[in-house]
């Protein structure tokens, strides 16, 4: 089999493994709450802590690869996450786990930020590297549809522990094809590391979803969110000075002066902060507040997940032959109007509320990802695709961990507010007690925290937190699907075909 194809195998191996192990960990986490005695904050910690570092350190993966060789970095990530998945297996306590975690996205940053370039400089731009984008897209889809059924079976089976040993042998397999059937490049222009960009820039994101998680249970007026707001500020204008006055700036500010770069950046931060951080909402929705087991959890995910895989083919096959911008248009809006279909759910509502809304979003996700894939490699000479894979990979992972800081905080607050007015006058709309009430609906504790009122009143108060609950959650998924149409707006007006390598 020629070497191209070993390099497409690796990668989607590695996709379909990192991806696996976001839709896979979202299905385990009220088993993850109870085995650990975790707290809601807790469980935005384990998909966050994940995401941060992707986020902070893809960029920096992409400019070392480019200068020590792309695959030797892809093969440190690969170890790197393979060993903190055995970590994250034998984590005692949500600290150790969320610090493993931490470690995992350190190596999957390093195998996100060349994935897109070991493809890149093996298949040539065209209807070849479209091909190939269609099944590095259809991975992706693949990694979505099966994530939530395996987890959800091994959960139920094994334990969530097994969700992460099943890296370890993955990863090992892997590894063997990447040292022996993928050839080594780099940029030969490349020089140096731009460290004073990466502390700024994760710093700077760190500060600000710390702001978002903590802000509701500090106080979003309190002196502690309005010092990290601002600090995150001050590094993110840092960040920009220092990479506009860097010889080899982490992120050169001048590709962003090419309107189909940042398109297609707009198009991957709208999917991802909307219908990916969304995911641990929904999940929350089908377990805790529907009483699903997680494997019954990933048999109802199958239709938004199926609906991407077949799509994603369709979409590669399509790169030559239709403009990028209406692929990007058609897909985020679709995935736009199936997020606002899955809103309004009321009370008496099961899980076939959300079906058409699945149908819809899977579709549009299948479409655009492997046209954001294609057209973040095509906008920038060859010898830059790492550094581009990185940027694009850097919005997707910032997408999602500020997405799912911001949606915690707006889910909370909504929530919040409707039990207090659904129990006005009573002992349960004084304090925290509504806030401690939303999280408990939404992290399986609602019993435990039910037994600090009288037995009379516990049913009122149980009926209060559900509602509660499903205000905040139909509030995050409408905005999510604003989220994506403004994203279409942007990706339609700023992509061009005549910046894409054809």
């Amino acid at each position: 089999m020629e070497r191209k194809w070993w390099t497409l195998i690796a990668v989607s191996v590695a996709t379909f493994m990192l991806l696996l192990d976001i839709t896979v960990v979202n299905v385990a986490l009220p088993s993850i709450r109870k085995d650990l005695n975790a707290s809601f904050t807790d469980l935005q910690w384990v998909l966050d802590a994940y995401t941060l570092t992707l986020a902070a350190l893809v960029l920096t993966a992409g400019s070392l690869a480019d200068r020590l060789g792309r695959r030797k970095i892809f093969a440190w990530g690969l170890t790197i996450f393979s060993v903190a998945s055995l970590l994250c297996a034998l984590a005692p306590n949500p600290t150790f786990l969320n610090v493993a975690r931490a470690v995992q996205g350190v190596g999957g940053a390093a195998m996100f930020a060349v994935s897109l370039a070991l493809v890149a400089q093996e298949f040539p731009a065209g209807r070849e590297r479209g091909v190939a984008m269609g099944w590095y897209g259809a991975t992706i889809g693949v990694a979505v549809a099966v994530g939530p059924l395996i987890g959800g079976a091994l959960t139920d089976g094994l334990g969530w522990e097994s969700i992460f040993y099943l890296n370890v042998p993955i990863g090992a397999i892997t590894l063997l094809i990447t040292f022996t059937r993928l050839r080594e490049t780099r940029d030969p222009d490349a020089t140096r590391v731009d460290w004073a960009g990466v502390a700024a820039f994760s710093g700077s994101l760190f500060l600000l979803v710390l702001a978002m998680v903590r802000g509701n249970d500090e106080g979003w007026s309190s002196t502690m969110i309005l010092s990290l707001i601002s600090g995150s500020a001050a590094l993110m204008a840092a960040f920009i000075l220092i990479e506009s006055r860097v010889a080899e700036p982490m992120l050169p500010l001048r590709l962003f002066r090419r309107h189909a770069f940042t398109g297609v950046q707009m198009a991957a931060f709208g999917v991802s902060s909307s219908l990916f951080a969304l995911f641990l909402y929904l999940t929350l929705y089908l377990q805790d507040y529907l009483g699903l087991t997680p494997f019954a959890t990933g048999l109802r995910y199958l239709p938004i997940t199926a609906v991407s895989f077949l799509a994603s083919p369709i979409a590669g096959l399509l790169l030559s032959r239709v403009p990028a911008r209406v692929l990007l248009g058609v897909g985020l809006t679709a995935v736009g109007l199936g997020l606002y279909l899955m809103g309004g759910v009321e009370p008496g509502d099961d899980w076939k509320t959300l079906l058409a809304g699945f149908v819809i979003a899977g579709a549009g996700t299948g479409l655009i990802n492997p046209v954001i894939a294609d057209v973040a490699v095509s906008v920038v000479p060859k010898r830059q695709s790492g550094m581009a894979a990185g940027v694009n990979d850097t919005f997707r992972q910032v997408g999602i961990s500020v997405g799912i800081a911001v949606w915690g905080a707006i889910f909370v607050a909504r929530g919040e507010k409707k039990v207090r007015e659904l129990t006005a006058g009573t002992p349960a709309a004084g304090g925290s007690h509504p806030r401690d009430l939303v999280e408990a609906a939404s992290s399986g504790n609602l019993d435990q925290a039910l037994a600090a009122f009288p037995p009379q009143a516990r049913q009122s108060v149980r009926n209060a937190a559900r509602e509660g609950f499903l205000v905040g959650f139909n509030q995050v998924v409408y905005l999510g699907s604003l989220v994506c149409f403004a994203s279409a707006v942007l990706a339609v007006w700023l992509v061009r075909e005549r910046d894409i390598e054809r």
